[in-house]
């Protein structure tokens, strides 16, 4: 039984250490949780939320100091969601590596190294 108790508690802690934090109701606190996120940045996207919610990934990045495409994946990748959204945009799911560029290779063609 206690080990039932101990298992449930274990899942529960990782189900909610991977939730989504959302740009639009994060507490300052909850963004600094982010890996990616310090004080400053933390607090430049609570300043430009009261300008108005975000509508899209493409106005947080615009209104908020230092978020570009890179920066948006990342952040994403850490569970920051605009509107319930992950980032969409170009290059949100970086390559792997060799591995990606031996997959992405034609057959017969050698992978870039």
């Amino acid at each position: 039984m206690l080990k039932k108790i101990v298992a449930s508690l274990a899942m529960l802690a990782a189900a909610t250490a991977f939730a989504a934090v959302e740009a639009n109701k994060a507490t300052p606190a909850e963004l600094d949780g982010l890996k990616g996120v310090g004080p400053a940045m933390s607090q430049g996207i609570v300043d430009a939320r009261k300008q108005g919610e975000f509508k899209s990934w493409d106005d947080f990045m615009a209104r908020v100091k230092g978020v570009k495409a890179k920066k948006a994946a990342k952040l994403s990748g850490e569970g920051l969601t605009v509107n319930g959204q992950p980032f969409q945009g170009a290059g949100a799911a970086p390559a792997a590596g060799k591995q990606a560029a031996a997959a992405a290779a034609p057959k017969g063609a050698p992978a870039k190294q």
